[in-house]
């Protein structure tokens, strides 16, 4: 059974002493007071207040008071000041409140609680992202903190249909989730399944974030490795998805939005497409998906014509081998595949100041060995170096994660089994992508299947900017 609030702050304090275990958290502080002649004492976790602010709060509330008030709203709406004030008797809401950095004040005579939202959460500036650039745009991005996030699209769409319900996500982590629509732009199906899963959901805590979550979400067969949701770090991107119809959810801690519901068309798409004129967006993704294509199938359709040379259309005899092999191609690309991995790995953990001599030892000296001590031909080099960098022309790092594991299937099966395997993985890629699904049960490939030929153009074509009241499908 939960603890009832009696009138004796001694009693009080010390049942809450001992579930809020002070004497053993160095960040959970109690401080006693006097306030009208009546014993109170304040509870709140250092790091999450504005101590300015604190401060001044308990000089004003330690003055002398004539008339004592009856009970504790009244008492709060004629001494404090704050905007947010909540009055609570419960030993849950009191444990929420606490833990999630609102201040709490207990007062002699009151079987009631004050809890005054006087939280400063620490945050990074909301700097534009690393990996989400754009030539041209805002250079703001999401950080850390749910209520900056949140402000950064409210600041975007200033309407009344715009709605942010909060919700609370894990037993002992109780993460704030906050889910994000228009009102009336949505499918209400599709939300309500969301929102009755978010608030069904046994789990123990969001340790990492949105991938927690998303694997909550949804509990389908996640062998196959296209990306069911969008992630953006940008608030511009984000806002733009919510107002065609998306669903948008923003878990605190992390700096991204996951974009619900997501086809392939969504997730390559990039921003720079809307920040240019028309024929300049177009040709941006146009780009983009044929440097994506030409990156997957381009090492498994070299080495099938290496295996088999006859097969080269005349003029482009100049692609064939002519040093010797000492490694075969197929382990010369799935070697490389994996020491591109690595150096990624090397990257993300080197400190920045070491990042420029590394890279150059690793691109000069490492890749000058490599081919002069014959264990990778200078072609292998040069394929493989073309599909590092067609990687980084759209931003998903899921997508392009799922073109590499295609990629290496695909060498595997050309290796083995020649054209016959070459074909077996080009329909292997076909089947991933037709048989998977949205995460509203809709197809992955979506305007092309179902056929929309309106839609499918937009896709393609960057012509006008897209009318926001267009319920995205």
């Amino acid at each position: 059974m939960s603890y009832q609030l009696g009138k004796d702050i001694h009693a009080n304090m010390n049942y809450f002493n001992q579930l809020f275990k002070v004497d053993k958290s160095f960040d959970i502080l109690c401080r006693t007071f006097q306030t009208g002649g009546r014993l109170a004492c304040l509870y709140f976790i250092n790091g999450f207040v504005d101590d300015t602010s604190l401060q001044r709060m308990l000089l004003k509330l330690e003055t002398e008071i004539e008339e004592f008030p009856k009970n504790a709203k009244e008492y709060a709406e004629i001494n404090i000041s704050y905007i947010e004030i909540d009055i609570l008797k419960e030993e849950k809401a009191i444990l929420k409140y606490l833990f999630s950095g609102i201040s709490l004040i207990f007062i002699d005579g009151f079987d009631e609680v004050i809890a005054i939202d006087a939280r400063t959460y620490p945050a990074r500036g909301v700097e534009e992202p690393e990996k989400d650039k754009v030539l041209r745009g805002s250079r703001d991005g999401f950080v850390e903190t749910i209520v900056y996030n949140t402000a950064l699209i409210r600041r975007r769409i200033r309407s009344n249909d715009l709605v942010m319900k909060l919700m609370e996500v894990g037993e002992s982590s109780k993460t704030d989730v906050v889910v994000t629509y228009m009102d009336g732009r949505i499918d209400e199906k599709l939300l309500n399944r969301i929102i009755s899963k978010l608030e069904n959901l046994k789990i123990d805590s969001l340790s990492m974030n949105q991938e927690s979550l998303a694997e909550s979400l949804y509990r389908g067969s996640w062998f196959n490795p296209f990306p069911k949701y969008k992630y953006s770090e940008r608030p511009d991107t984000t806002a733009a998805c919510i107002l065609e119809g998306s669903i948008v959810i923003l878990v605190d801690n992390s700096p991204a939005s996951m974009i619900i519901p997501s086809s392939l068309f969504d997730i390559i798409e990039g921003t720079d497409d809307y920040y240019f004129p028309p024929i300049t967006g177009t040709y941006l993704r146009l780009s983009r998906m044929l440097i994506s294509l030409i990156a997957l199938i381009l090492t498994p359709t070299f080495l099938l014509f290496m295996d088999n040379p006859q097969w080269i259309p005349k003029g482009f005899e100049f692609i064939i081998v002519r040093d010797p092999m000492n490694l075969p191609l197929i382990w010369q690309f799935m070697i490389l595949e994996l020491a591109i991995d690595g150096l990624k790995l090397a990257a993300v953990n080197t400190p920045s100041m070491l990042s420029t001599p590394l890279s150059v030892v690793a691109a000069v000296i490492i890749g000058d060995f490599t081919v002069s001590s014959g264990w990778f031909n200078s072609e292998a080099m040069l394929y493989m170096a073309f599909v590092v960098l067609a990687n980084y022309t759209q931003v998903s790092f899921e997508l392009g994660y799922a073109l590499k594991f295609l990629r290496m299937i695909m060498l595997i099966l050309t290796a083995i089994f020649g054209i016959w395997g070459y074909g077996v993985g080009i329909i292997l890629v076909i089947v991933c992508v037709s048989f998977n699904k949205t995460v509203s049960g809709r197809s992955y490939l979506y305007p092309l299947i179902p056929f929309n030929a309106k839609n499918l153009l937009r896709r393609f074509f960057r012509v006008t900017l897209p009318n926001s009241k267009n319920q995205r499908v």
